[in-house]
């Protein structure tokens, strides 16, 4: 798992890398707007894919005597990153976008290298794209998630400049600034969703999916007449549940103990990498029963 894992975003980092200088040589030369923002976008995802390559060497170690619960809070603080980095590129496209479309000067050489660098950036970023969807959905990572939005998000803005370079190739110079703006418009949407989603989890926001699934598990042991006090908290890949359950109070310590690994196994094959403690309590008797007592 670990090695999958690694070699993925390692990749990741060669393409950023590649993609990022590529960009840089052929927009300085062309003093294409759009493509230097792509750079600037590429720039940053080699940041973010070396951040996930470090973030997934670490979360996976086990928990140690200063870590209770893992390292894979790691995977979550990389995600929170790559979001900052993201919007730090938003406020420098939108300023040269503006300024360039307000003082006019828009025009740009448009060469065969301006189609062959936003062509192979839509490649190469298709192919990055998918691989990291693929491990991050097999392991959980959020690193990994994290940056296969990064590559994604690529896809569409270097599609964006592409059709702002067709434009310029017809006249209309002004339409590679307009492109930077999508661009810009792009990222800020998928840095509020990756932010979004690495701030809850290191605020240890119950996630309510993760919820509804384990209140199905308890739900179907007939053996267990109440359960409250459901704790969750996910750290990378892995989620830890807390919950207390009932049980008639007949129950010798064994069978009692049975119960709660029965209940853990439900919740495991609905929760994947998950560290279920159950705690057991007496179910409360009837309004009679309690009267008698």
């Amino acid at each position: 798992m670990e090695r999958e894992k690694k070699s993925v975003a390692f990749i990741s980092v060669l393409a950023a890398i590649f993609l990022t200088g590529f960009k840089l040589i052929v927009g300085f030369l062309t003093g294409s707007l759009g493509i230097i923002s792509e750079a600037l976008h590429s720039g940053l995802d080699l940041v973010a894919a070396v951040i996930t390559f470090i973030a997934v060497r670490i979360s996976d170690k086990p928990a140690d005597r200063d870590h209770h619960y893992g390292h894979g809070k790691v995977e979550n603080l990389s995600a929170l990153i790559e979001t900052l980095l993201l919007f730090v590129t938003c406020i420098w496209i939108v300023y040269e976008a503006i300024s360039r479309l307000i003082s006019g000067e828009t025009h740009i050489e448009v060469k065969v290298w301006s189609y062959i660098v936003v062509g192979s950036s839509i490649i190469i970023d298709l192919s990055r794209s998918r691989a990291l969807k693929r491990v991050a959905k097999k392991y959980n990572s959020q690193a990994l998630e994290a940056d296969a939005l990064h590559f994604s998000t690529d896809i569409w803005s270097s599609m964006v400049v592409l059709l702002g370079l067709i434009c310029a190739h017809l006249g209309f110079f002004f339409a590679d600034s307009v492109a930077a703006l999508f661009v810009a418009l792009i990222v800020i949407y998928v840095s509020f969703t990756l932010g979004k989603k690495a701030v809850n989890a290191l605020l240890d926001t119950a996630p309510v999916q993760t919820y509804a699934k384990i209140e199905t598990a308890l739900k179907g042991i007939k053996e267990i007449s109440d359960f409250h006090d459901v704790r969750i908290r996910t750290s990378g890949a892995d989620t830890f549940v807390d919950v207390n359950i009932h049980v008639h109070p007949s129950l010798n310590i064994q069978e009692a103990h049975n119960l709660s690994h029965k209940a853990e196994k439900e919740i495991l094959k609905l929760v994947d990498r998950c560290v279920v403690h159950i705690h057991i309590e007496p179910e409360h008797g009837t309004p009679a029963e309690e009267a008698g007592k």
